[in-house]
């Protein structure tokens, strides 16, 4: 680690090095090294000039476009943190999650985000309005003094009260995963990347600046929404070395590019994946493809620590090897260990709480005071007290040292890379009208995907599923509705008055689907 590990210098050290380099594209738009650093210091002087720096918040609620890395970047340089508000949500979820952030400095939106957080009461700034005034300020890189224990960005999980929670990211902890992806994969200035995530997400915020921290260039979906076919055109197009996404969206270019006979996913270099379990027979037979040059790095990490804390390469997974796919070792700086209740490390091969520890470990939750602050916390080992994050998953590690998780303790899932709480998608359900009560189940369909399936007891004559779904989809991402709406006089209990989840679980199980 440097003595300053901050992400955005390493991105500057590239502008005077490579200032002529493309930085990042757009939809047929590009911006070289030196015209992206000299945009962002621009918006940075905007910030500092307003008073907008160190410890404060800036919200970007902007689709994937050269302004939103200006943005983020120009954030950074004025030692000010951002705050994905990803367009793609429904404005009623936007507005709760500004909500959470009551100190937030302002929103850089466009003309076709601004509406979306308009109500919350925060300024906004559309980077196309201003454009002539920030046109008209420095573009030298800003005098702050930016250290590694400074927050960087700050991104929302699902919460068990049907509040979305903000967990932050420090510097050190961002440049200490960047740096580990660059040296232990030998990441370089042709490693250009494709982000696909959508922004909101933990990992796009790694996926969006791997490549400008290794000099490389960045490509953008231009689409709100994941986009298949323009996914796999632009990998084929741009030459495109690197891939960051969720287990669901590799299977989804994976069977993009089975059923074409293409060859272009095949010929990357790297595909980091991870979020949710993975199914290996749904990608075994296209990695063991001739000619496939692709590695397939397995990852697993959380919000609450920087994304990453491990990784496994899956050329390492034995032919009819069975059982949980492992997620690796640890990353730089890093450690992981397997704790009981009481907190005291479990032995080799013996099930317990995945918790982490080391340069990984995030600011904890902004403004949090309640329960799930507690899962910070701290562990004595040789005299040295630990910061710890409990995770909440279970997991072991092999006899060769790689971690396998086998699930949550707890009632979160993950879809599509996003940990959701089924109570969240609950109280989404209790607030339509017409939902006397509602429960929220999970299952495995055939595919490998996990889907929310939920089971809704009507105040009056059954709702139509799919005007549940189109009110859900009012207020939560989309991934966070269910797949299946099941209606049903009224919820089971079990004997303490509680709804049986168990038994809906097995009701979704016997039917060996649902309807």
């Amino acid at each position: 680690m440097p003595r300053e590990p901050v992400v955005h210098k390493a991105f500057e050290a590239h502008a005077r090095s490579t200032p002529d380099g493309i930085a990042v594209v757009c939809a047929g738009q590009r911006l070289t090294y030196a015209e992206l650093n000299a945009k962002a210091n621009q918006f940075a002087h905007f910030l500092t000039a307003r008073g907008i720096g160190r410890g404060a918040k800036v919200g970007v609620c902007l689709d994937y476009s050269l302004d939103m890395v200006i943005a983020v970047l120009g954030t950074l340089k004025s030692g000010a943190a951002y705050v994905p508000f990803d367009p793609s949500y429904p404005a009623a979820r936007l507005r709760l999650m500004v909500a959470q952030l009551p100190g937030l400095a302002l929103i850089a939106v466009s003309p076709a985000t601004a509406a979306l957080v308009a109500p919350t009461g925060v300024e906004t700034v559309d980077l196309a309005e201003c454009s002539g005034p920030l046109a008209r300020l420095a573009t030298s890189d800003p005098d702050v003094g930016v250290t590694g224990d400074d927050l960087c960005y700050a991104v929302f999980t699902s919460g068990s009260t049907g509040t979305p929670k903000v967990t932050a990211a420090r510097h050190e902890g961002w440049f200490n995963l960047l740096n580990w992806l660059l040296l232990e994969y030998g990441l370089h200035r042709g490693s250009h990347h494709l982000v696909l995530s959508a922004f909101g997400f933990d990992l796009s915020q790694r996926s969006l600046m791997m490549p400008l921290f290794c000099g490389a260039t960045q490509h953008l979906l231009p689409s709100r929404n994941f986009d298949t076919a323009m996914a796999y055109r632009l990998l084929t197009e741009y030459g495109i070395r690197t891939v960051h996404c969720a287990t669901s969206v590799l299977y989804l270019l994976v069977d993009w590019e089975t059923a074409r006979r293409g060859d272009a996913l095949a010929g990357l270099d790297q595909v980091f994946f991870g979020g949710e379990p993975l199914s290996f027979e749904r990608v075994a037979q296209w990695a063991a493809r001739e000619g496939n040059t692709c590695a397939l790095l397995h990852q697993y990490g959380v919000a609450e620590c920087t994304d990453v804390a491990s990784s496994y390469d899956l050329a390492g997974r034995g032919a009819g090897e069975q059982g949980p796919v492992p997620v690796g070792k640890p990353v730089h700086n890093t450690d992981i260990h397997i704790l009981d209740a009481d907190l005291a490390d479990v032995g080799p091969g013996e099930h317990g709480e995945i918790c982490i520890s080391g340069t990984s470990v995030g600011a904890g939750y902004l403004g949090g005071t309640g329960p799930e602050s507690e899962r910070f916390t701290t562990v004595v080992r040789d005299g040295v007290p630990h910061r710890v994050y409990r995770t909440g998953d279970r997991g072991y590690v092999t006899p060769t040292g790689d971690l396998v998780v086998l699930g949550r303790m707890d009632a979160t899932v993950k879809i599509r890379g996003m940990r959701i709480d089924p109570a969240d998608v609950e109280r989404a359900l209790s607030r339509l009208d017409g939902v006397r009560e509602a429960a929220v189940v999970t299952r495995r369909a055939d595919c490998g995907d996990i889907e929310l399936i939920a089971f809704v007891a009507p105040k009056g004559p059954e709702p139509d599923a799919d005007d549940v779904r189109a009110g859900l989809l009012r207020e939560l991402p989309r991934n966070m509705v269910p797949a299946h709406v099941i209606s049903v006089p009224a919820l089971p209990l079990n004997p303490n008055g509680k709804v049986d989840r168990a038994a809906l679980t097995d009701r979704v199980r016997r039917q060996g689907g649902v309807r």
